[in-house]
């Protein structure tokens, strides 16, 4: 109930003063925690870190400026990229066409959506230099923060858990590196009437090895396949097929193709390392049955990835 009523408040005050910093008005209809659209023409996110802001605004404008189809930003009365209230800091973009309800099964869609991800790593390499962003590393943080939360919380058996993150080891030198989006999924990959809209939320993005994308995609995929059970043909059909569209646009080396079991394993088990709360434990369960589901067929994906 008290959550609920922040929300009302929050709500009103967008309404009633906040939107005033760009001279519009209108009703703000919540469409996640942190966002509203705004009479079905703008969407403002709502950000508690200001660096966090700047830094998808500076991704968005130089994309936007590339001719690339992600939210144009409205600038504020004063000429900020926000409108800041209370510690908090409000972005209003124009609402892209499109919605995020889209089916992967349908034909085509798998190796669209392998090209429409190639082609935002294209541009990311194109701009790297005029942006600001997080230098990260997947290996780093297997052997960081998650090893350090296995042999604090016991979640899995070490020796399943070093073998994961050797596979990885073995091949992480070789595997290109490049900013990417990190938080690819059919949420923020807009499509009107099945054509490809437009790319939201950067938040996450950061220079990491670029088959991440891919693999947290394909993952977040067969997560939704949990409860319904997997569908393991057509899961690894979509694989072939959105790598088969991704190659479109570039080509991946064959150490990448051989790494991407590996790197789908261990970004389950940050995911088990991340869900710590009790409350969350469904959530780690589900991940270590991806865990075990890919560990289970890393043949199998070698051997559709080679074909």
């Amino acid at each position: 109930m008290a959550k609920e009523n922040d929300n009302n408040l929050e709500k009103k005050a967008i309404s009633e003063n906040i939107l005033k910093g760009w001279g519009i008005t209108g009703e703000a209809e919540q469409i996640y925690n942190t966002t509203w659209r705004i009479e079905d023409k703008y969407v403002l996110k709502r950000y508690e870190d200001l660096d966090t802001l700047k830094k998808n605004g500076q991704i968005l404008t130089v994309l936007h400026e590339m001719g690339i189809p992600a939210a144009e930003i409205i600038p504020a009365n004063s000429g900020e990229l926000y409108v800041g209230r209370d510690g908090r800091y409000y972005m209003l973009t124009k609402k892209l066409p499109g919605n995020k309800k889209t089916d992967i099964r349908q034909e085509g869609m798998a190796e669209k959506m392998g090209e429409i991800l190639g082609r935002l790593h294209l541009a990311f390499q194109k701009c790297e230099d005029r942006l600001v962003f997080c230098d990260n590393s997947l290996l780093d943080e297997m052997n960081g923060w998650v090893a350090e939360s296995l042999l604090r919380e016991k979640w899995m058996e070490e020796g399943r858990f070093r073998r994961a993150v050797s596979h990885l080891q073995e091949e992480y030198e070789a595997l290109p590196r490049q900013l990417i989006h990190r938080d690819v999924h059919f949420g923020n990959f807009l499509f009107d009437q099945g054509e490809f809209s437009g790319y939201i939320d950067f938040d996450l993005s950061q220079k990491n090895i670029r088959i991440f994308d891919i693999c947290y995609f394909l993952t977040g995929l067969l997560s939704s396949q949990i409860d319904s059970g997997v569908n393991t043909d057509e899961w690894f059909r979509i694989v072939r097929e959105v790598a088969a569209g991704y190659e479109k646009q570039i080509p991946l080396l064959p150490e990448e193709k051989r790494a991407i079991p590996y790197v789908m394993e261990n970004i389950e088990l940050l995911f088990a390392a991340y869900f710590s709360r009790p409350e969350q434990a469904v959530y780690r369960e589900n991940a270590l049955m991806l865990f075990d589901f890919v560990s289970r067929h890393e043949s199998r994906l070698h051997k559709l990835l080679e074909e």
